[in-house]
């Protein structure tokens, strides 16, 4: 398994992934088009994918100009292998090597992801239809530090 910056190719196959999941489901497909994921890999920020044998079996993209992870999806059959965590620790030392200082995103509650983001190092500021999670620059360091084996 390798993770690599995304392409526009790589569109196609980042859909499949989004399209596949079991938390979190978009309520139509529609609602993110390949321009949209265009837009925000090659525009508004950066994506990076999970490839193994030339499958992309996850995905991670990070948006600059609101501030927020837009995205951070896993195929349910590849869950629970360290993928997202190596995609997210991938974006994560982008987007606050970008001199950023704050980010935010939000996910469903009672869900896998809520639980995942709580584990790295994301604080929930607010509970609703959404959770919001928010992290600064410094508590990414201190996070990263923390994390046995990280460095």
């Amino acid at each position: 398994m390798t993770i690599r910056e995304a392409k526009i190719t790589d569109i196609d196959q980042i859909q499949v992934v989004r399209n596949s999941v079991t938390e979190n489901r978009l309520s139509s497909p529609d609602k993110v088009t390949n321009e949209d994921c265009e837009e925000y890999i090659i525009r508004r920020g950066k994506g990076w994918v999970a490839e193994e044998n030339e499958k992309v079996i996850g995905f991670a993209i990070a948006d600059l100009a609101d501030d927020n992870i837009w995205a951070l999806f896993i195929l349910p059959e590849f869950e629970n292998r360290g993928i997202g965590k190596q995609l997210h620790h991938t974006m994560m030392d982008w987007y606050f090597g970008q001199g950023k200082k704050n980010v935010w995103l939000t996910t469903a509650p009672h869900t896998c992801a809520e639980r995942f983001y709580a584990d790295h190092g994301w604080s929930e500021t607010s509970f609703g239809k959404e959770i919001r999670y928010e992290m600064n620059s410094d508590e990414w360091l201190s996070y990263k530090i923390n994390l046995e084996g990280y460095y």
